[in-house]
């Protein structure tokens, strides 16, 4: 679900938000179901770093989680639906999942989890940040537009936290586009083009699927934890909002 809306800078956006998102569902404060951790100021309001951790016993029944920046233009960054990869396999303790954002102005940052019993469970962190959905893109638009489509992923094991703990990251090269981004050069403002879809699988087995927006930073990155004792690789496609798509794959039993 994507939408926009404007509100000042004395009002709370939430109660909107939850409405247009959850209907008249409740969506409680729940520590310890799932949490949120990002900094109190970002160094740079364009690439906030956010991770959300869910605790091992809850991880078997996540159904979904949904990354919320209250005073965004979109304010939903991510929807996250996961599938058995995520939620089965051996206790590897909290499952995490980290990625980076775009923060356009001091804002609460939350992630809604929601169960396979149907309750909605929300951490939330204030994040002190403007400006990072207009903010112009590390590189000129030529040269991103050149760069885009590398795609990489990489898994990572440590028999410390068990033989079937794996840690895996998508990385995916491109500007993802706000259209609120002014061309240094003709002064117009960049269309809008992001990356809007991403699954990753094992074998014929996902683990997660992932509905994206303009409030991810550019050069999509997500990190997260998952257990697996599969000898399959893992994969990833995705598409942006243009069409194009991208796909890598990476080794589930890498030298640990």
């Amino acid at each position: 679900m994507t939408f926009t809306f404007a509100v000042s800078a004395d009002d709370d956006p939430w109660p909107e938000i939850q409405k247009a998102l959850f209907a008249n569902r409740s969506v409680q404060d729940d520590p310890a179901s799932v949490q949120i951790f990002a900094p109190n100021q970002a160094d740079d309001a364009a690439v906030v770093p956010v991770s959300i951790k869910i605790p091992s016993t809850v991880a078997p029944s996540a159904k979904s989680l949904t990354l919320i920046i209250d005073r965004n233009p979109v304010p939903i960054a991510a929807t996250f639906a996961f599938g058995d990869g995520f939620r089965k396999g051996a206790d590897i303790g909290e499952r995490t999942i980290a990625t980076r954002i775009r923060v356009d102005a001091f804002s609460r940052v939350r992630a809604v989890l929601e169960t396979t019993d149907g309750v909605l469970h929300m951490a939330s962190k204030f994040v002190i940040g403007s400006g990072g959905c207009s903010a112009p893109a590390s590189k000129d638009q030529e040269q991103a537009l050149a760069q885009m489509g590398k795609a990489h992923l990489t898994v990572l094991r440590d028999d410390s936290n068990g033989k079937d703990w794996r840690e895996a990251r998508v990385m995916i090269k491109h500007p993802n586009f706000t259209g609120m981004q002014m061309n240094k050069t003709t002064g117009d403002y960049t269309p809008a083009r992001f990356v809007n879809a991403i699954e990753v699988k094992q074998g014929n087995t996902v683990l997660w699927s992932m509905e994206g927006g303009i409030s991810i930073s550019e050069d999509p990155n997500i990190r997260f934890t998952f257990a697996t004792d599969s000898p399959a690789d893992l994969e990833f496609t995705a598409t942006d909002t243009s069409g194009a798509k991208f796909r890598a794959t990476g080794s589930i039993s890498p030298p640990s």
